[in-house]
């Protein structure tokens, strides 16, 4: 016989031998309301070319699945590609830039309008419709880096000159072939949504349907965002560094350490000019509010800036948002049973208002710090400020218009703290500000608090619900936004967090996540952090109580 038995989502099946999950998945589309993109056989993902050859567990995924999307993003930009290839010749070329607000900006190597936009966008959806295969195909490593140089896609081969493979994978749409470090769907049908929205003659934005968003909303321009890409990137050009390739090459002759002293110089400098900005408006501004996604680096940043502060005659005292929860029998539960963290209704708001409000009368209170082992204030400290001291907030929610609405605006001063990182694999690959975190996290968890890599994947996906949820929204009520990306540091942080991935055994559920990192830092030399001044952030990372209670 050659019938095996399956179990889809816990149901019994039958399939014949060597089907396709591709086929298999046509029984079941019906009961998904997005196109099945991959599959999990066994707690694996798989490609729906894959082959059933024996009885398994299979689990199939649309793009609600975080995974699934990814791969649903980096296939729908290499569907982007091949339509502006097909309308205006191979010579070309797109650049994927950074995520900005539920989409990925990118580059065009000429200038277009929007009326050949426009005319991508019916391209892209002439090829969904057309149901084209993407073919996977594996070549030898010098094959690979022949056909790029002869269609004259450097960035391909400069990075390829990395990699110790003798065989890849690249994937073949129609006549073209792109090594994008990504599954792929298995045809250009599986795409259900996108947008294309143009910003300059030379940039538009793709846009896609997220777990966290199924709708694609218009798109909102983000101005003070692109001003802190753009200085990140004229910081890249003035060291050429466009890649990791460049990146790899100041490791491979020695200049790394001139590169880890001017990033951190500069750095300090963005942090030094935040300083006097805020000292200069010292006669009206009371109140400093931090902002930040998870391993954002705000710690670090808020303790450099009350020193700059310090420096120019001023008195930070500092309050952290955490010590404000409310009592675990007065909080919000999660469907898990567990205290939400997360949530601004976590806040005990009339408390925290009230005290902020007193502070600034010139009252003294008597705060509190929130212990997350008995789940309850503890009233401990005495805070008053005189003439010269400001108050510096920490806190997930510190940009959200909600909080302090008893305060006048000119009193305050919203900081949004994050590592918007621009470094691309290659020109079509990004390297996303959400994996830069999750790096830092996974380190920092460990060293700090010793926990291993599964502790850290499992808490991540509540961990960047509440960021969706309650801080991305915010960040354009930001005064100030402030990059604490260095453009080394995943070469550091590879040699740190490559060992704990590898320590995620083939059983475990975050197994494929874990891998996916690894396959990512292949690329990168290792850094040592010899030269990393003692106050950078990359070396200062105290993890929150909070991220431990709500995981």
């Amino acid at each position: 016989m050659n019938d095996i038995k399956i179990w889809v989502d816990g149901e019994p099946d039958v399939v014949e031998k060597g089907s396709t999950l591709l086929e298999l998945s046509k029984r079941y589309q019906e009961k998904f309301k997005q196109k099945i993109l991959v599959a999990k056989i066994d707690g694996r993902y798989k490609e729906l070319f894959h082959h059933i050859r024996y009885s398994c567990q299979i689990e199939f995924c649309d793009l609600n699945d975080t995974f699934a999307n990814r791969i649903y993003v980096n296939a729908l930009i290499l569907l982007a590609n091949y339509a502006c290839k097909s309308l205006f010749g191979n010579h070309f070329a797109l650049k994927v830039l950074h995520s900005i607000d539920k989409g990925i900006y990118i580059e065009t190597s000429r200038a277009i309008t929007k009326e050949e936009l426009m005319d991508v966008k019916v391209k892209m959806n002439q090829l969904i419709s057309q149901a084209l295969p993407i073919e996977k195909v594996n070549v030898s490593r010098m094959d690979a880096i022949e056909y790029f140089k002869n269609i004259h896609n450097d960035s391909k081969v400069k990075l390829l000159n990395y990699t110790t493979n003798t065989y890849i994978t690249l994937y073949k749409l129609g006549n073209m072939y792109e090594y994008l470090y990504s599954m792929m769907p298995v045809s250009t049908d599986a795409f259900t949504d996108f947008d294309l929205t143009y910003v300059t003659e030379t940039g538009f934005v793709l846009q896609f349907p997220t777990p966290y968003m199924e709708k694609i909303e218009p798109y909102q321009e983000h101005k003070q965002m692109f001003e802190v890409f753009e200085e990140y990137r004229s910081w890249k050009e003035l060291m050429s560094l466009d890649n990791v390739a460049d990146l790899n090459k100041k490791v491979s002759t020695g200049k790394i350490a001139d590169i880890i002293r001017i990033d951190e110089v500069l750095q300090s400098n963005r942090l030094l000019q935040l300083a006097k900005q805020i000292h200069s408006r010292k006669d009206e501004l009371k109140i400093v509010l931090l902002s930040g996604p998870s391993s954002s680096g705000k710690t670090t940043t808020c303790r450099k800036l009350a020193m700059y502060l310090e420096s120019f005659g001023l008195h930070p005292k500092t309050i952290s948002m955490d010590d404000y929860f409310r009592d675990n029998k007065d909080s919000i539960i999660r469907p898990d049973g567990k205290p939400d963290y997360e949530c601004l209704e976590a806040i005990d708001l009339n408390l925290f208002d009230e005290q902020i409000s007193k502070l600034l009368k010139g009252e003294e209170v008597l705060t509190p710090t929130f212990n997350f082992l008995l789940g309850m204030k503890e009233f401990k400290n005495h805070m008053k400020l005189e003439s010269n001291d400001i108050l510096m907030i920490e806190g997930i929610h510190g940009l959200n218009p909600k909080i302090l609405t008893n305060i006048p605006a000119n009193k305050k001063y919203k900081v949004y703290l994050s590592p918007l990182i621009e470094l691309n694999i290659d020109n079509l690959t990004r390297i996303s500000t959400t994996d830069n975190r999750l790096l830092r996290r996974l380190v920092r968890d460990n060293r700090t608090r010793g926990h291993g890599v599964d502790y850290t994947l499992a808490s991540w996906q509540s961990v960047r619900e509440g960021e969706e949820k309650y801080i991305f929204p915010c960040q354009d009520y930001a005064d100030y936004t402030f990059n604490t990306a260095l453009s080394y540091e995943i070469g550091v942080l590879k040699t740190y967090a490559e060992p704990l991935l590898y320590s995620v055994p083939v059983d475990s559920p975050y197994y494929d996540e874990a891998k996916r990192l690894i396959d990512m830092l292949q690329f990168f030399l290792p850094i040592p952090s010899e030269d990393i001044p003692d106050d950078s952030c990359l070396l200062y990372t105290s993890p929150s109580p909070r991220d431990y209670a709500a995981s």
